[in-house]
């Protein structure tokens, strides 16, 4: 995997973090990382804006490099200043969890920077239930069975195929912001969320509800068996230098979007 690299005296690429809340405490469980990918042409570009197009490419490979380069590196900054998480998520390309020399390659990094693999989840795209070959499945196994987190994104958005779950054994689902939309709709909107919730933890992956913006639905979702979720109520995306323990006199305001 490829070493970081500076674009125009930046880094090529910005971890960019964010909280998981455990909703029967309002602590921040988990983190959540955002990639930011600096050009000398485009500026600062989005997700949205590379990654699709970066996934069908061997770029994603090299991208995941330096991706996991800077979690783990945030990681052991954010353990120096106390910070509370259970593990810190990077995204992970399909077409890298498919390559053979995926645990090897994953594994030389945390000895290198002598993290435990249960302190990393890797986030996966919803394009990962298109997988039919059984290569991700595998390694997905394999690198649970060191302790490493897996999650899928997207979930219960009206692209995402759910049924095909069953062939991937996640330990989490972060159900899309559309899943959080019909809360409070009707009765069937609500029923047809709860079932979605129902639908994961059956399949042995623990729910994150995305896009949650008020306690309301905060506490529709606990009700519904949902103990976590992410969005505007627990935080927006902050840079890593900004993070700090809660309560810390250091820990500064910024104004950056989600």
């Amino acid at each position: 995997m490829a070493e970081q690299t500076l674009v125009g005296g930046l880094r090529a690429v910005e971890l960019y973090y964010r909280s998981v809340r455990d909703i029967s405490t309002g602590q921040a469980a988990f983190l959540q990382s955002q990639t930011r990918l600096n050009t000398p042409d485009m500026g600062v570009m989005m997700p949205e804006a590379y990654r699709e197009l970066c996934d069908y490419t061997n770029q994603c490979v090299s991208l995941f490099g330096l991706e996991l380069v800077q979690a783990l590196e945030s990681h052991n900054k954010f353990v120096d200043r106390d910070v509370d998480f259970r593990w810190l998520s990077v995204y992970m390309p399909v077409a890298f969890l498919k390559d053979e020399k995926a645990e090897k390659g994953i594994l030389g990094y945390m000895q290198r920077y002598k993290i435990q693999t249960n302190r990393i989840c890797f986030e996966l795209p919803e394009k990962l239930l298109d997988e039919t070959d059984g290569a991700a499945s595998e390694n997905i196994k394999k690198l649970r069975n060191r302790g490493f987190h897996f999650m899928l994104t997207g979930f219960g958005a009206s692209s995402c195929p759910m049924m095909r779950l069953s062939d991937f054994a996640v330990d989490h689902v972060l159900m899309s912001a559309e899943v959080t939309n019909y809360l409070g709709r009707d009765e069937r909107s609500d029923g047809a969320v709860r079932s979605m919730i129902t639908f994961a933890k059956e399949m042995g992956a623990e729910p994150i509800a995305d896009g949650v913006v008020n306690a309301k639905q905060a506490e529709m979702l606990f009700e519904f068996d949902c103990n976590y979720c992410t969005g505007s109520l627990a935080g927006k995306y902050t840079q890593e230098r900004y993070i700090r323990r809660k309560g810390d006199d250091n820990e500064e305001d910024n104004d950056e979007q989600t």
